[in-house]
């Protein structure tokens, strides 16, 4: 169960987890916040203190750097993402650790009322003699993806550290923004010049994950006809009343993520914002086909047009852009890095599950773009939320995989 990166591992995590980088999907730029370079300007300074060679900090906010082979193989990259969702509060992190996980529930000091349980997160209560680390109540954690983050700098600095581990030559990316799905800029796959890579950003232990949602981004901007309520007899048309309509018009019972599972695709309003003369909706769109997401932006834009047709004084517009692909689409033609992936999972006794991600990770934009990039188990769990966790030997055996895989690669040239 422990092994001997747990105490680097643990400090690592709680080290980052407490530095705020969480990203802004209204911000334009790249990296979309400026804090995200307190995280980017760290990892810059630590790779050069471990050794790693070519560390440099991009014009895009992306860090590179270099582990120079020890023998011949083809080069592998190695991925996380340094940006923590925007969806809940991540400003002040206060990151715990529990010793010896003793199997009961776990409380949080700055919310009592919080807690988390074995019977609500089942995968807990195979935890028990873990080291949990989770926040203090108040914030998500951060897991998603310090703790791949982690992982990878563990893993460097072990390899930097014993040059006689056989592998080929290894580049390590950290990537801002992959939560709001601006994580690979398009100068990423030749900066990074890997013939293929791993992300760090999957859950329980065993999971190698080759498939993820495809996945666009919808607005939906509305303007009606603005007047004082005084004299809007016959003249107002309240914006907010026709987006409440098209909220209504959409299937809420069969195709939203509080009622859909496995395969099955959803649309998901993330936000409505306005008042009663301008409305704008912010919805995204998800399935594992292309042809489930070409139906839900036809959906979508079918409603706005039916209630555009019922009131013709206002302007409804429905902008719909991709955001990723499912990434199985190209790595089905070549499974070497998964294959990789999961044989060196059974080199450390561990059965490799592949399930499909009800999400998305940089390793979909990058497979997309001609680098396969499979993503690989950290341990984390409940992210976006006050009740997100991770154990410590969760990681552990992450970073033993990384190990192992950039080996087996060496050996399987």
């Amino acid at each position: 169960m422990h092994t001997p990166f747990d105490q680097e591992l643990e400090a690592r995590l709680t080290r980052y987890a407490a530095i705020d980088s969480q990203s802004d999907e209204e911000s334009p730029g790249s990296p979309s916040t400026e804090i995200q370079f307190d995280m980017l300007r760290l990892l810059e300074t630590e790779l050069q203190e471990i050794g790693a060679q070519d560390v440099t900090l991009t014009d895009y906010g992306t860090v590179l750097a270099t582990i120079p082979g020890t023998v011949p193989g083809p080069t592998v990259g190695l991925l996380a993402h340094v940006d923590t969702a925007p969806q809940f509060n991540a400003s002040g992190v206060k990151p715990r650790v529990i010793k010896g996980y003793n199997g009961g529930e776990i409380t949080y000091p700055d919310d009592p009322a919080l807690v988390l349980s074995p019977e609500a997160s089942p995968y807990l209560a195979d935890k028990i003699g873990h080291d949990i680390v989770t926040a203090s109540g108040l914030t998500l954690l951060g897991a998603d993806d310090k703790a791949g983050v982690a992982i990878i700098m563990t893993a460097a600095r072990h390899l930097l550290e014993n040059r006689q581990i056989e592998h080929g030559p290894i580049r390590i990316a950290f990537t801002p923004d992959e939560e709001i799905g601006r994580g690979v800029d398009e100068r990423l796959p030749k900066d990074l010049g890997a013939d293929f890579a791993y992300t760090f950003d999957g859950g329980r232990v065993g999971e190698i994950e080759y498939e993820t949602f495809s996945a666009d981004a919808a607005e939906v901007s509305i303007t009606g006809v603005s007047i004082h309520p005084g004299f809007a007899k016959g003249k107002m048309v309240n914006a907010i009343h026709l987006a409440a309509r098209i909220i209504d018009c959409l299937p809420q019972a069969t195709m939203t993520p509080e009622v859909t599972e496995a395969r099955e695709g959803f649309w998901h309003a993330t936000e409505m914002t306005g008042g009663s003369s301008q409305m704008k909706i912010k919805l995204i769109l998800r399935d594992f086909e292309m042809e489930g997401l070409e139906q839900k932006g036809e959906m979508l834009r079918a409603v706005c047009a039916a209630v555009q047709a019922t009131e013709p004084r206002a302007t409804i517009a429905c902008d719909i852009r991709p955001q990723y692909r499912n990434m199985r689409y190209w790595l089905e033609q070549d499974m070497t890095p998964v294959k990789l992936a999961q044989d060196a999972c059974r080199d450390l006794g561990l059965d490799p599950v592949s399930v499909p991600i009800r999400g998305g990770t940089d390793g979909s934009r990058l497979t997309e773009m001609g680098v396969p990039c499979p993503n690989l188990f950290t341990g984390m769990q409940n992210i976006h939320g006050p009740l997100e966790w991770i154990s410590v030997q969760d990681m552990g055996a992450a970073t033993n995989l990384c190990l192992k895989l950039v080996e087996r690669a060496a050996a399987d040239d």
